[in-house]
């Protein structure tokens, strides 16, 4: 073995790969992951583990390696958060500690993830560079006490990040542990910063972005309220939080930042491609962060190779939302770069949660997944998160049961997975309707639209995801529409000329479309339309909207000759021009039209006056499923996911109760070894993938 580790620093980087890992195991990796038909782990499911080694002692890594690889374990993400151990003074590196955990994890047959540990920044960068202080709304220079407190738009940040990402590369490139990188662990949720310097790179963005202050002026409706910008001078870095000011600005101040975020991630990406581009890029990243959050799905591409996720999940359909929002529009399957082992409430967990979640990945396409964390911190700021271990190293029955996963999907990769389906129906999600939606106090947009915007994207998602079929979350204007039997529009506030001629040629081309009320209210600057509503599409969507009511009791929809009781009381009075109502609000005078539909080109639009929800979205993208040839998944009891792979079944009851599917035919099951007759049967949290029984087998 040691023979081996030599040998790779010297061979070059096709040599080495070829040598050690093989091509049919990890062929060459393309510039980008996305639409190539070989990437590296095809065919396999990886199960292992964050890890933090700067935590153990060489004695206790050792313990911790033979343990991970007893289990089963494949694949280890390390590096993170880590930066001042392998940088402890600006410019003197140090990685004699690293190279020997590598070789170890080679010995084990453990394939590593490298992140690159650019989050957070160490505290003698803090000192030496400044600049990378985080200024508060209030002025105040704020002492790094948090991980994500540094500015990441500040240039000595960026050339520090860029030459820690070097030296990592080309030392590690070639070592026939690295499987893959990652970039600045969750990317997203660093602080917005508002020192002078700051201030002055978003006056710089601003100039690019609008050359003259005319077109600023015009941009911000800065005659409002007495705000005309008459210098370059008098631009300040709008406020985030109280008192927020007016949402055009709060909207360039998000879009500032998030492409901050984006040229970071274009920096790291740089460095890869340069040094070794034949292993993909594959970071946790978190876009929808409160704190900054980035327009992910308008620049994935730049930057990733699979798409991950940090997956802590809430239900079944918000969970699967945000995973199927994070592949995107990519050929290659998902990663959980960190995956749950707390439990549901409670940190120390619940026996048998994790495997059914596991499951639930595999449903949602994904490859692999990363228990987070390995070893229970003894410290720091997430003191008392029980990982795999406990404090005293302790292997427990989350280790148990995160063997059993490793064990099962050692099994699994034999057969069909991971899955990689296409999606014949796509949810719209957007960034700056995300942002323009939810402004702070002191906008009218906070009072008119009060059901959240992700709630109302994942109520259009749940019809689909329930029914067991696959959707894809993808942004408007970034991705080829005509792929999709349908596409669905919720609440997009935003809506830009890029969004609004992709929809437009769609429908125009044969596509459907459905959108709901609140959406193309606002134009990409987050003023409102002069135009009729919805604005940009009025006329593909036939109708125009004008006022809208919220009723003082429940509305009840009178949609194919049945009344559904809807949950919001919000709706929009739609005045219909070449549009054909579909359903009414039966229990409101008048009977306003709530669904509306309408021919454009050789397509339909269709119009829903009502916020997107299940009540609603149900019923109405049922309907549409055998005219546009969309074919439901498995039929499962309420909490039971279900996806046909290659001629076999794989049910997951999400709930703690025992669940049974009815059968018309006997089925075997792989997982349980169980022979079912009548119905499937699973406990709670019970997972099982079934096969049709032969004829002719007894």
């Amino acid at each position: 073995m040691r023979k081996e580790l030599a040998k790779w620093r010297s061979l070059g980087r096709a040599a080495a790969a070829a040598a050690l890992l093989g091509w049919a195991v990890f062929p060459a990796f393309a510039q980008s992951a996305a639409g190539h038909p070989d990437w590296p782990g095809k065919g396999q499911l990886f199960v292992g583990t964050c890890y933090q080694p700067i935590e153990r002692t060489p004695e206790q890594i050792k313990s911790d390696i033979a343990i991970m690889k007893k289990a089963g374990f494949t694949v280890v993400r390390m590096g993170d958060l880590s930066w001042d151990s392998f940088e402890p003074a600006d410019g003197s590196y140090s990685f004699a500690w690293f190279d020997a955990i590598m070789d170890q994890m080679q010995a084990a047959g453990i394939k590593v993830i490298l992140d690159i540990p650019g989050l957070p920044a160490p505290l003698w960068l803090h000192q030496k560079y400044p600049g990378v202080n985080i200024i508060n709304q209030e002025g105040a220079t704020l002492y790094p006490s948090d991980r994500y407190m540094q500015d990441i738009s500040d240039p000595d940040y960026r050339r520090k990040a860029k030459e820690l990402a070097e030296h990592l590369l080309k030392r590690y490139a070639h070592h026939p542990a690295l499987f893959a990188i990652g970039y600045d662990n969750e990317i997203g949720n660093s602080y917005m910063s508002w020192s002078p310097a700051t201030r002055a790179r978003f006056v710089e963005w601003l100039k690019k972005k609008y050359g003259t202050l005319e077109a600023l002026n015009a941009a911000w409706l800065s005659q409002n309220w007495s705000r005309r910008v008459s210098s370059w001078d008098q631009v300040a870095l709008p406020y985030k939080n109280d008192p927020g000011g007016p949402p055009e600005r709060y909207l360039d101040l998000h879009k500032f930042w998030s492409d901050q975020i984006i040229a970071t991630l274009e920096d790291l990406e740089a460095v890869r491609q340069k040094n070794a581009p034949d292993k993909p890029a594959l970071s946790n990243l978190w876009d929808t962060s409160p704190r900054k959050g980035f327009d992910y799905l308008s620049s994935y591409r730049k930057y990733v190779s699979y798409g991950a996720w940090g997956f802590y999940p809430g239900t079944p359909v918000s969970s699967a939302f945000d995973v199927r929002r994070m592949k995107a529009g990519l050929d290659t399957p998902l990663w959980f770069n960190e995956f749950t082992v707390m439990g549901d409430g409670a940190r120390y967990g619940t026996r048998g949660r994790s495997r059914m979640w596991a499951y639930m990945g595999l449903i949602d396409g994904s490859q692999a997944l990363l228990a987070w964390t390995f070893n229970t911190h003894r410290g720091g700021e997430e003191q008392a998160l029980f990982g795999l271990l406990d404090h005293d190293g302790t292997s427990l029955w989350k280790m148990d049961e995160f063997t059993q996963i490793a064990t099962e999907f050692k099994k699994l990769q034999s057969l069909g997975f991971p899955r990689m389906e296409k999606a014949d129906v796509a949810i719209a999600y957007s960034f700056d309707s995300a942002v323009a939606s939810a402004p702070p106090y002191g906008s009218m947009v906070k009072d008119y639209i009060k059901l959240p915007y992700a709630e109302q994207a994942q109520a259009a998602f749940a019809p689909f995801y329930n029914d067991n079929i696959d959707a894809d979350v993808i942004g408007l204007g970034h991705e080829d529409l005509s792929a999709y039997k349908v596409v669905v529009v919720p609440a997009d506030y935003i809506m830009d000329e890029a969004s609004a001629a992709a929809l437009r040629a769609y429908v125009k081309s044969g596509g459907t479309v459905v959108m709901t009320s609140y959406s193309a209210k606002a134009d990409e600057h987050s003023r409102w339309f002069e135009t009729p509503l919805p604005g940009r599409l009025s006329d593909v969507f036939g109708l125009h909207t004008s006022v809208f009511e919220r009723a003082d009791k429940r509305l009840e929809m009178m949609f194919e000759g049945k009344i559904v009781p809807l949950t919001d009381n919000y709706y929009e009075i739609l005045h219909l021009d070449t549009a054909k109502p579909l359903a009414w609000l039966a229990n409101m005078p008048d009977k306003p039209v709530a669904i509306t539909v309408n021919t454009y080109g050789k397509g339909q639009a269709i119009y829903v006056a009502t916020a997107s929800q299940e009540a609603v979205m149900g019923p109405l993208l049922h309907s549409l499923y055998a005219k546009l040839g969309i074919k439901r998944g498995p039929e499962t009891p309420v909490g039971v996911y279900a996806r046909v792979v290659d001629g076999r079944t794989l049910y997951v009851n999400t709930t703690t109760e025992a669940k049974d599917i009815l059968i018309d035919s006997p089925q075997n099951g792989i997982l349980t070894g169980a022979k079912y007759r009548k119905a499937i049967h699973l406990e709670g949290y019970g997972v099982d993938l079934v096969e049709p029984v032969l004829k002719n087998s007894r």
